[in-house]
């Protein structure tokens, strides 16, 4: 047998044994693919066909082409659901987002205790959304009732309105997201903090760093990647906020709180509009995706520079 014959079987036998390898993996990968369509895909699918029909309740109608995009475009509450979303995503970012990172940095330079920590701020994680939501409606509630009011009363401050105002309803709710989901948040930067070497931080100790130095130089450069999928992940959870604007105000006062989600709620469950909710859905992710799109564009040429 030849070098060149022997050469030939070799690779005969490696691309055998690939493709059984193959076969096997696409085999065991197959429920969950199946799954994933019908879970995923196929709504989606259907959604998107939806939103070119006209429906009554839940029946199709007949098809209207970009009829219900235009319906939705052209509404009153839109521009201000669009705008609204847009001031909780720059909200979120302004209060929210180094919220967690401050956490997850002082819990990981704390010597005594740290276990409480970690478990305390990651307490209201544990607490179901809309009960939280209750408690904190409670403590913006306007007039001499409110948590807050009686707080400030005993500073001498006159009741506030709070959610009532409708230049404080968006913080104040952004606050309350913060609150609740910031403690899982400073978990996943405790975790990439945790993995860096203690090397780093005895040579900067040696070399007379103190703690904000160790910071500055060797944690904040180390959770920067991280930091980057955290935001991206926040801007499209922060993007498709209901709930709270809901309980809270029920989307007012004067249509100040409402979302985009919000409004798709109204159309699909108040109006029965289930094409024109459809349509509303398709444009909220055409925006995330634009967002994504720009997002990873600027992130990958400051990483190329």
């Amino acid at each position: 047998m030849t070098v060149k014959t022997s050469k030939k079987l070799g690779e005969k036998k490696a691309k055998e044994t690939f493709r059984k390898r193959d076969f096997y993996g696409w085999l065991i990968m197959v429920p969950s693919l199946v799954l994933f369509a019908f879970f995923v895909w196929e709504p989606l699918i259907e959604n998107i066909r939806l939103s070119f029909f006209s429906t009554k309740m839940y029946e199709v109608v007949e098809f209207t082409g970009l009829k219900n995009y235009s319906a939705v475009i052209h509404d009153i509450d839109f521009m201000a659901a669009f705008k609204n979303t847009f001031a909780y995503t720059l909200w979120s970012l302004l209060i929210g987002f180094f919220v967690p990172m401050i956490i997850g940095v002082l819990i990981s330079e704390t010597i005594h205790f740290k276990g409480f920590f970690r478990m305390a701020v990651y307490f209201p994680n544990i607490m179901p959304s809309l009960a939280t939501i209750w408690i904190w409606s409670y403590f913006f509630l306007p007039g001499p009732t409110g948590v807050l009011n009686i707080l400030t009363g005993k500073l001498g401050m006159e009741p506030f309105e709070w959610l009532n105002n409708p230049h404080w309803t968006i913080p104040l709710i952004i606050i309350t997201l913060t609150w609740k989901s910031a403690g899982s948040t400073a978990l996943i930067y405790m975790a990439n903090i945790s993995s860096i070497s203690p090397d780093l931080y005895e040579a900067a100790t040696i070399d007379g760093a103190g703690i904000w130095q160790r910071v500055r130089h060797i944690t904040l450069p180390s959770i920067f990647g991280i930091g980057k999928t955290m935001l991206i992940l926040q801007i499209i959870s922060v993007f498709q906020i209901m709930y709270e604007p809901m309980i809270f105000k029920n989307g007012g006062p004067n249509n100040a709180s409402i979302s985009l989600m919000m409004l798709m709620y109204r159309y699909g469950y108040r109006d029965y509009n289930v094409g024109k909710a459809a349509a509303l859905s398709v444009l909220v992710c055409m925006i995330l995706v634009v967002l994504s799109g720009i997002y990873m564009k600027a992130t990958a040429q400051k990483e190329e520079a």
